[in-house]
């Protein structure tokens, strides 16, 4: 059974830095990544990783944020730093078995439960 748990979020303040992880189960996955969402806003990209070890970012986080992958742990994480107040989001890890090259949510098979992130100012 496919199962992504998310996990590391918590209140830091803005210039802090955190780091979330992603267990995966259940099988492999050609692309694993991130996606955040603030109330009342849609879901958006935030970083991929794909098993090959390429990787993509939103203009957003990019210089900030450094997305990893264990493919032997079957884990994802994502290094936040520099953190600023409208990162302030749930943070949700996603993944499909395929190579998949689009940032729509829509895109991807699995998903976690989210943690949450918020950065104060």
């Amino acid at each position: 059974q496919v199962q992504l748990v998310e996990s590391g979020g918590g209140l830091v303040q803005a210039g802090g830095s955190l780091r979330l992880s992603c267990a995966a189960s259940g099988r492999t996955f050609g692309t694993m990544g991130w996606f955040r969402q603030a109330p009342g806003l849609t879901r958006e990209f935030v970083a991929t990783s794909w098993s090959y070890g390429g990787t993509s970012y939103a203009d957003s986080v990019k210089g900030r944020f450094t997305i990893s992958r264990d493919i032997a742990k079957n884990e994802v994480y994502l290094q936040m730093n520099g953190l600023k107040p409208e990162d302030t989001a749930v943070y949700y890890c996603a993944a499909k078995p395929e190579l998949e090259y689009s940032s729509g949510s829509q895109h991807f098979n699995y998903w976690g439960q989210g943690t949450q992130v918020t950065v104060s100012s």
